[in-house]
């Protein structure tokens, strides 16, 4: 009970001192007392049952209050209690609590759009009225830091409008990268960050004159009458308020459920959307959808399918979706492996997702030590072209066959580690019996997978007999779980074949593993950042694992 009164009596406080922080802020800065003179309206901030608020009449730049409920306000900012409300309205609130709130409909914010939008932004103000960001740099511009979904970046700013988007250079107050010593030999990544094509282009997409800024509804569509389908593509669009959008997207929801049922609405989500308050699969988006009844899109991993379907079930790796760890395995890699095989595998142009050219000067660093590399990959690729090494072109689809026709070398001429295989796997009898052909009547001879691949035999015996006497690394993809051969018809036997070499050769010993140097650096184990599945920086507190992740700060 004192813990409640307390919330009270902060809220009563808090919600006072609003308005008299507002009149402060409106005379100390120009730009808040020019942004209070935009709009003339009342807003409401108030307890959802009720028992206490206070609204805010805006006025040609004036700002008044008062304890209570209004009768009519423009805007209304509900809490779920008072104990909410005092966590997110103090001056020095958390950002994370914040975001968890607003997603979990412990805040919640109606009204007209922009209003809504610019008293959410007058709240802000108020707090960060004075506060100077950036660094000024010789040519008049700004420099702001900001954290992109495809690297870390400068961001150059003049007059309110981007100049430039630039990869970071660090500087003496930074800190210093980790070296890796191998081979009588020091390594270490420029002090500068990498950054991918797509987000250096990103001040051409926000001033792009295609970009869509409002809504826009077909000419000569109308939702209650002639809607004109066979026109869609023809004729034009016209530009209409957010009301209007979102009353026509409600009463089509209506519609729809009404003359069909709620299972006739589908919604599914992309692999790799923008991520926040609704766009990824753990967000206030399913809650919606469950809330009005839906048809959810079963997600196909098209990224790492193969993996998804196939190899999760030999080496277990739920967790990362049938792909592989590569925690720590560049600093393996460089002091003990002895060969390298890239298959189906171009990390210089497909290092997958958001990554950029991080991974480059390592795999520039395996040709200062010489290690041998191996493609495998139909067409000869960039990564093949730069680094040089033997290359081998199956067909596409085939890997399956050329992948058994390596396991028949190993175990008719005993190249496999059967020590690994006896004590660390299960079923091997009957790989080796398919394989051999005793199961089936057809040997997985490699003159047998010179007919499916094309591949000359007398190469496939050289690398099986070169990779089983060698410490080797397996490059499956532009890292570890992805690649275009586990995207193909026979793709999920080709990512259980890698699992079945890998474990062969006995997976995890020194210098025996997956990566192709684009992921796997050295690793401070004792901090975490959370990942996508848990909310990523979303903030949902409670309904991801981000909570409990944080607490155990698992690496």
């Amino acid at each position: 009970m004192a813990a409640k009164a307390l919330d009270k009596a902060r809220f009563a406080v808090t919600t006072w001192g609003m308005a008299q922080l507002m009149r402060i802020q409106a005379w100390r800065y120009s730009e808040v007392r020019e942004w209070l003179a935009r709009e003339n309206l009342v807003a409401q901030v108030k307890i959802r049952d009720g028992s206490q608020g206070r609204w805010y009449v805006f006025h040609k730049g004036k700002v008044t209050s008062r304890r209570g409920l209004h009768p009519k306000p423009d805007v209304v900012m509900t809490f779920q209690d008072a104990a909410v409300a005092a966590r997110i309205l103090r001056p020095k609130r958390d950002q994370l609590e914040f975001l968890s709130a607003a997603k979990t409909f412990q805040l919640e914010v109606t009204g007209t759009d922009h209003l809504i939008t610019w008293f959410t932004t007058t709240l802000t103000k108020m707090l960060s009225a004075g506060n100077r960001y950036g660094v000024k740099m010789k040519d008049g511009t700004i420099r702001y830091t900001n954290n992109t979904n495809g690297g870390p970046v400068f961001v150059y700013v003049k007059d309110g409008k981007i100049v430039r988007i630039t990869p970071m250079e660090f500087d003496k107050s930074d800190a210093r990268p980790w070296t890796i010593r191998a081979r009588g030999k020091e390594f270490s990544p420029p002090h500068k960050t990498t950054v991918s094509p797509h987000t250096l282009a990103w001040k051409s997409l926000i001033y792009s004159p295609d970009r869509l800024l409002y809504p826009l509804k077909r000419v000569d569509f109308d939702p209650h009458g002639e809607r004109n389908p066979q026109n869609r593509g023809i004729s034009g669009y016209e530009r209409i308020t957010w009301e209007e959008a979102l009353d026509i997207v409600a009463d089509e929801i209506k519609r729809v459920k009404r003359e069909y049922g709620p299972g006739a609405i589908m919604n599914g989500s992309g692999s790799h959307q923008n991520w926040g308050a609704i766009g990824y699969w753990l967000s206030a988006r399913i809650r919606f959808f469950n809330s009005i009844g839906w048809t959810p899109i079963v997600h196909n991993p098209d990224s790492w399918e193969g993996w998804y379907w196939g190899a999760v079930h030999h080496w277990g790796q739920s967790t990362r979706l049938g792909g592989g760890e590569t925690f720590s395995t560049v600093e393996d890699c460089l002091k003990n492996a002895e060969m390298i095989v890239f298959w189906s595998s171009d990390p210089e142009a497909t290092a997958g997702v958001y990554g950029a050219q991080e991974g480059t000067i390592r795999r520039r660093w395996l040709k200062e030590l010489g290690i041998p590399l191996v493609h495998i990959d139909p067409y000869f690729n960039h990564t093949a072209a730069w680094l040089g090494g033997k290359w081998l072109a199956p067909r596409p689809g085939t890997d399956s066959a050329l992948v058994l026709a390596i396991a028949y070398v190993w175990i008719t001429e005993n190249l496999y580690d059967k020590k690994y295989v006896f004590e660390r796997t299960v079923g091997f009898d009957k790989w080796k019996a398919y394989v051999l052909g005793e199961s089936d009547g057809v040997p997985k001879t490699p003159e047998w997978q010179e007919v499916e691949t094309g591949v000359p035999a007398k190469d496939v015996r050289a690398l099986a007999r070169e990779w089983g006497t060698k410490r080797t690394y397996l490059a499956p993809g532009g890292y570890v779980g992805f690649g275009g051969a586990c995207r193909t018809a026979t793709g999920t036997d080709w990512a259980r074949g890698m699992v079945y070499l890998m474990a062969m050769q006995g997976l995890g010993k020194p210098g025996v593993n997956l990566g192709c140097l684009q992921q796997g650096t050295p690793l401070d184990t004792r901090f975490y950042f959370p990942g996508y599945a848990e909310g990523g920086m979303s903030g949902d507190l409670d309904a991801t694992g981000l909570s409990l992740h944080m607490y155990q700060r698992m690496p």
